[in-house]
């Protein structure tokens, strides 16, 4: 029976497989870069919160102070993402074998129930003055939120490179976005609210913010709930990956398929390969690990290879059949 399961970094320090079987391209597209641009888009809008918050207090605004608090969570969400980038960064040990990549599934995780909170104050703020709506300074309002759609639109602008190979970065970058076009949003109620005096627009438009935000967050809640629990990365479809093991070289059939997320940008696979012609060389299974990351970006890979001479039962009770379809 032959593995190849060499993790990086797991055997030796340099970060380099020490065993053979096994092919570990480097090049996960962690977004070593976007460091600097967590910092710049933190600081930006931390001071943007202070900003708008004492504006909105001052106005007598429920969307200004509304969007507040989402900002806030927001600098609270992105502060997340980038410890979780740094932590994804670790080595792996003997206690924590893979390092800390799953620190990243955890702070999306984390993200998206931090702006679903944020929504509930929100909207019962809202909820409250739409009932007896406030005088707003409608001028003030517009000047604030156009400081908004500068401040969040240059913070989505810093993501937007890292937007698809990353759930951490697609968070921050939707949640930019999403906050420059609320912002726009509130640009125009205070408009609406210096001409007509309908000052009800001001709470009504702190509800459109809750459904805008939840709109936006429930792909990122929905992902990062699939990732923490194992489940196949979004990107990878599983029939395609088990269609492409049977079709290898000497590969009769397959069993015991498992595919999951080790972080949000790195995947892992373990497979028996049914082999009954006899185990391929160490070169033909660094071909089925290169197969593997160039098709489906799945980059660990653990090839268990099986001659067939035995019954197999699956050790996992109420498994799929996906992976034990014999031809």
């Amino acid at each position: 029976m032959a593995h190849a399961h060499d993790h990086p970094g797991a055997h030796d320090p340099a970060g380099h497989s020490t065993g053979g079987g096994h092919h570990h391209p480097h090049h996960h597209g962690n977004p070593v870069g976007h460091g600097r641009a967590f910092v710049i888009a933190i600081v930006l809008n931390s001071i943007f919160v202070v900003v708008e918050f004492g504006f909105g207090f001052v106005a007598n605004s429920t969307a200004l102070m509304a969007d507040a608090g989402h900002n806030l969570s927001d600098v609270l969400g992105l502060l997340l993402a980038w410890g979780a980038l740094l932590l994804s960064r670790r080595s792996p040990s003997e206690r924590f074998t893979y390092g800390l990549r799953g620190t990243s599934i955890l702070a999306a995780l984390g993200n998206a129930m931090l702006l679903f909170v944020a929504c509930g104050a929100i909207g019962w703020e809202a909820i409250q003055r739409m009932v007896q709506p406030p005088a707003v300074a409608g001028l003030t309002v517009m000047w604030v939120a156009a400081a908004g759609i500068v401040v969040n639109g240059l913070s989505a602008w810093l993501f937007f490179g890292g937007r698809r190979g990353d759930l951490n970065i697609r968070g921050a970058y939707l949640h930019m976005a999403a906050d420059a076009a609320v912002s726009l949003g509130v640009v125009l109620a205070g408009l609406a609210m210096t001409f007509t005096g309908w000052n009800w627009l001001d709470p009504a438009i702190g509800l459109v913010i809750v459904v805008v935000i939840l709109y936006g967050t429930w792909g990122l809640l929905r992902d990062s709930v699939r990732l923490a629990l194992s489940a196949v990365p979004p990107h990878i479809d599983p029939s395609a990956v088990a269609q492409h093991l049977r079709h290898l070289a000497g590969v009769s059939d397959i069993h015991d398929l498992h595919i999951w997320a080790m972080s949000t940008t790195e995947s892992a696979l373990t497979v028996h390969l049914v082999m009954p012609g006899g185990h391929p060389g160490d070169a033909e299974i660094d071909g089925f690990a290169r197969g593997l990351q160039e098709h489906f970006s799945i980059h660990h890979s653990t090839l268990q290879v099986e001659l067939g001479t035995t019954a197999h039962a699956c050790s996992l009770l109420g498994a799929r059949p996906l992976a034990h379809v014999h031809h």
